[in-house]
């Protein structure tokens, strides 16, 4: 589904409006946020407001996270940029799939049916959420452990969790769920059965968060990976954990 032309008009002009507030507000810097309101005019414009909705609000709740105590994530040095905003790799890593994703459904012949757009699309905003929470409030716990060995690691450490960082992600994972079947069911977007649809985006993205801090200890510390790769796989494993459980649930894809 394409929007009519005044509808996607008003799409882009809003996807660059926020863009533009992101800028002026630090969050995001200059090419992250031009990146950004590219790839989110292309989101709006093949699948309409809904999704655009769920993409400002897991924006929206990565700020507030990263920002959060800012001060002292700086004195430890383990703050997201100098001071909290975002990069361009971070951007990118972040809303390639969901570019796909909407991309795919948004065709004339779509690839995917919209409930299963909404299903998948939600589901990498998952493992974002989920991921960005437990980096954000994990790294203020003081104390982690590697995943693969348990030692005891510095927060902050690539494959290092801990039992606050674990609960984010969850909430992370959950609240995604939450707010975006709200989003789709106010917005006039079908989800698919409400259950299905909370189980799985929550599930994906917390489980993809450990995948995603596998590979960074196995990998991203070797200098095989960076973090925006490692961040992009860890997204593609949320999708590809949520289609496995649609699946296995008998949902036809």
């Amino acid at each position: 589904m394409v929007l009519a032309l005044v509808p996607a008009l008003v799409g882009a002009a809003v996807t660059v409006g926020l863009a533009s507030a992101a800028i002026a507000a630090r969050a995001l810097t200059p090419l992250a946020g031009t990146v950004a309101a590219v790839f989110g005019i292309v989101i709006v414009v093949m699948v309409g407001f809904a999704f655009l909705a769920l993409i400002i609000l897991f924006v929206v709740g990565s700020v507030l996270a990263t920002r959060y105590r800012i001060e002292e994530k700086r004195r430890k040095n383990v703050q997201e940029g100098v001071a909290g905003e975002r990069g361009v790799s971070n951007v990118v890593a972040h809303i390639v799939i969901p570019t796909v994703l909407a991309i795919g459904a948004g065709l004339p012949h779509p690839l995917l049916s919209l409930p299963i757009t909404s299903l998948l699309f939600a589901s990498a905003l998952s493992f974002g959420a989920a991921d960005t929470f437990a980096s954000e409030f994990g790294v203020l716990s003081g104390q982690a452990r590697s995943i693969l060995t348990f030692r005891p690691v510095p927060a902050g450490a690539n494959g290092g969790v801990s039992g606050t960082g674990e609960a984010f992600a969850f909430l992370g994972a959950a609240s995604t769920a939450v707010v975006g079947l709200g989003c789709f069911e106010v917005l006039g977007t079908t989800a698919g059965p409400t259950p299905l649809f909370l189980v799985v985006v929550a599930a994906a993205g917390f489980l993809a968060c450990q995948v995603d801090s596998v590979l960074g200890e196995a990998l991203e510390n070797r200098g095989y990976l960076t973090k925006g790769s490692t961040n992009f796989l860890g997204m593609l494993a949320s999708v590809l954990i949520a289609a496995g459980l649609a699946t296995a649930a008998g949902v036809r894809l």
